[in-house]
Formats: structure tokens, C-alpha cells, sequence
């Protein structure tokens, strides 16, 4: 038997196991140890090998609930699994009014240090990778520490086939539906009541793609996202948009274009762009996804059938 023990304020005690000790039977089941607290420290014993990773996952856990960036079971869960990346150094995270965000994969981290040294980073990778999120939230962190003046969040009107004349309202209320997850990121991260105050102040501008022609964006932060749903020459007019003293995100999943027909503009602009200075590219995979634990499995599933 082995045995282990790290620091955990007693403040952060109840965080740490969880509402009715759930947290402390997740990690009893995961990593078949057991754990105790004892004044300010969690003790864990059990079989050599297994204490080494219980010990390593139980210092990332304590890391993202002193951001405050476990909400739930899920966030919990989600941690653990992701244990093995280095992401306990608290050099790597994002401010935003809300909560502090630390990455969760190796992959993320690499993300978020992209963004901050590029100009333009280009991010491709699954469902639940944390694309449009981490995105989201740095930019956040920017307009809050006054490096940029406006957020710009843009995606292509195309969803699973839908055909935009046959939804009700007119062309801003039916475009709506598809910019909600944009919506949804930055309600976590900049609180729904500031949110509103800045759109009302355009300090926040949340439009469709088509909206973006024509335009110079100087001095600021702009995401696109689902970006494996434009055409080359939608990407080229995005593209092209690009001003003085800006940060551009385009991120997307390659695998779920909704395009009927024709290339998507992401997979040209990856081979097209890579290689030139001040361009990023990030590419996740299924051991970056923090959405429930079921994602990675079904993203598997869907990549082992089209290989076969």
C-alpha cells in the first residue's frame, strides 16, 4: 500500500467532495483509492500506481476549483478524465468576469497559447473540444483588460439543411437560433445583464457571416465559428475583413460540415494559410473533449465506422 497527501484549503473542502461526498465516491470508483481529509490536506492510499494517478488528477482537480471552473458533476468528471495533461500551471488561464478558465487537455493549453501569440488562429477539431468557448472567453479577458475595444462573433447561417425562408420573423430574428451558442458562451463568462449592456453599447456585435461584407474590423476581437460551413469565397471575404490591432479565432470540425454541395472553406484555408507568420493553426482531437464523457466515446464510434 501507498500513501500520499495534498494541500487543500479548508475552504475548499466542500467543493472538493462534492454535494453529499459525490465528488469523493467519483474518485473512489475512478481510481480504486481511497481518500480521506485531514485538517488541510486529502490523503490518499491505495495501490502504488494508482495513488500516482489519483495524486496527479487530484492536483489538477484543486487547481480548476480554486478558478472556479467546476460548475457540476460534469465539470468534475471531466477534469479527472483529462487528468494526464499538464494543465496545473495557473500561468495558463483566462480572467473573465465570471470565472477563471484552465485548460482541461494539453491540446487546449496549446490552443489558448495560440491565441494569445497570433494574430490569426485557425482551430479545428470535434464536438466538446472547447473551441468556440476558450475563443469566447479570451476574448472576453481582452475587452475586460481594455487590449481590444469590440468582440465580433460571427457563423454561416447553415444548419443541418434548414432553409432560412422557411422560418418565421424577419431576416434578424431568423438567424437567431444559429448564433445562440454564442450567445450561451458568453452569458457564462461575462454574466447574461452585461452581456445585454454591451451588445445595446455595440461593444459586442453578434451577426451572421453575410453581415461581415464590406466592412473593416480594426481594434478587434473576432471569432468564426462553425467555420466548416462556409464557402471559399465566404472565407476569403472573412478573411480579407481583417484590420489593424485585431485578434481573429476561425474555428470548426472539419467532420460535421452541413455544406450541400462544394468545398468547405475551412479545409482549403488550413493548407492555404499554414506556414505564414502571424497565423496559428490548432488542430484538437477526442483526448481534448470536455463535454460529457459519452461525446469522446460516440465521436470513436463515428471515426472507427468511416475508417472501416
Amino acid at each position: 500500500m501507498a500513501e500520499k497527501s495534498i494541500d487543500l484549503p479548508s475552504y475548499l473542502a466542500l467543493s472538493f467532495v462534492g454535494p453529499r461526498d459525490e465528488y469523493l465516491r467519483i474518485l473512489r470508483a475512478k481510481f480504486d483509492c481511497k481518500f480521506y481529509l485531514q485538517g488541510e490536506k486529502v490523503i490518499i492510499r491505495g495501490e502504488e500506481n494508482s495513488v500516482e494517478s489519483a495524486h496527479k488528477a487530484v492536483g489538477n482537480l484543486i487547481s480548476h476549483i480554486k478558478a472556479d471552473s467546476i460548475r457540476d458533476e460534469t465539470d468534475f468528471i471531466s477534469v479527472i478524465e483529462n487528468s494526464g495533461a499538464k494543465t496545473s500551471d495557473d500561468k495558463i488561464q483566462i480572467n473573465t468576469p465570471c470565472m477563471k478558465i484552465l485548460p482541461r487537455s494539453d491540446g487546449q493549453k496549446r490552443y489558448i497559447e495560440e491565441i494569445e501569440r497570433s494574430e490569426l488562429t485557425i482551430c479545428i477539431g470535434p464536438a466538446g473540444t472547447g473551441k468556440t468557448f476558450l475563443a469566447v472567453s479570451k476574448a472576453v479577458e481582452m475587452m475586460t483588460e481594455k487590449r481590444i475595444k469590440k468582440i465580433i462573433l460571427t457563423r454561416p447561417a447553415v444548419e443541418a439543411g434548414e432553409n432560412l425562408g422557411y422560418l418565421p420573423g424577419d431576416l434578424i430574428e431568423k438567424v437567431q437560433p444559429y448564433l445562440r451558442p454564442l450567445y450561451d458562451s458568453l452569458e457564462m463568462t461575462l454574466s447574461k445583464d452585461k452581456m445585454k449592456k454591451f451588445i445595446e453599447l455595440g461593444l459586442i456585435e453578434i451577426a451572421p457571416l453575410a453581415f461581415m461584407r464590406g466592412r473593416t474590423l480594426n481594434e478587434a476581437f473576432i471569432i468564426l465559428d462553425e467555420a466548416q460551413n462556409t464557402t471559399p469565397p465566404q472565407m476569403k471575404m472573412f478573411l480579407t475583413r481583417l484590420g489593424r490591432n485585431s485578434k481573429t479565432v476561425i474555428c470548426g470540425d472539419v467532420t460535421q460540415s452541413d455544406l450541400i454541395e462544394g468545398k468547405s472553406g475551412l479545409i482549403e484555408v488550413k493548407t492555404l494559410l499554414c506556414g505564414i507568420k502571424g497565423i496559428g493553426i490548432s488542430v484538437l482531437s477526442r483526448d481534448d473533449v470536455v463535454r460529457h464523457r459519452l461525446v469522446k466515446e460516440i465521436i470513436k464510434a463515428y471515426e472507427d465506422a468511416y475508417e472501416a
